[in-house]
């Protein structure tokens, strides 16, 4: 049987991050103080559990699993939107489609050293600002919840480190989030109900 495999989340180290092998994340916290660790066994656990904090990851939830026929039908006059990320950081990009018909409406990337949680956030930014210059009236759909968050609060959380590789995602980010602070939009963001419906219609296909 093939060994599953794990991701390291370190937020307290000597470096923190998300690391691949057992070898790597101790090498991070060996001889740290107080350091948090945790394994995930997927990128996408490992990053959003990043995203958060350690206390956040290792107290138990009962997820909530949905009931497909409780969770309706999308909405499919709408938009959605989604991000790929190959690595952690990697080369990260992101896209808009007409959530009936899975038509491209807009595409940014590959950026090079950003990560999924980022390119989820930009997404929305621009799905947003792609309605209202069209005077779209449209709901926008997300299945990031931290995306969302991130929205709400008007700011990107994201704890990657700034590097000369990803100046230029920086300077997204840096707009998305004046964007943000300068217009008032109504449109409604939903939350795609990936377990009820199947992959978002934005999905790149790569899992």
């Amino acid at each position: 049987m093939a060994k599953k495999t794990k991701f390291y989340v370190v937020w307290e180290g000597n470096k923190t991050g998300i690391f691949k092998t057992w070898k790597e994340c101790q090498k991070h916290i060996k001889g740290y103080s107080g350091a948090k660790y945790k394994s995930f066994g997927s990128m996408r656990e490992a990053e959003d559990a990043f995203s958060g904090s350690y206390f956040d990851a290792i107290t138990p939830t009962k997820k909530k699993q949905i009931d497909p026929s409780l969770a309706g039908i999308p909405v499919w006059k709408s938009i959605a939107v989604d991000a790929a990320c190959s690595g952690n950081p990697g080369l990260m990009e992101y896209q808009g489609v007409d959530t009936s018909t899975g038509k491209r409406l807009f595409h940014l990337g590959p950026l090079q050293h950003g990560t999924n949680n980022v390119g989820e956030f930009l997404a929305l930014v621009h799905g947003l600002a792609f309605l209202q210059q069209h005077k779209s009236t449209l709901p926008i759909y997300t299945d990031s919840k931290i995306a969302m968050a991130w929205i709400k609060a008007k700011k990107c959380r994201t704890k990657l480190a700034k590097l000369p590789a990803n100046t230029k995602l920086f300077e997204l980010i840096a707009r998305g989030e004046k964007w943000l602070k300068n217009n008032t939009f109504d449109t409604e963001i939903l939350k795609w109900e990936t377990k009820a419906w199947g992959e978002i219609p934005a999905d790149f296909g790569r899992k």
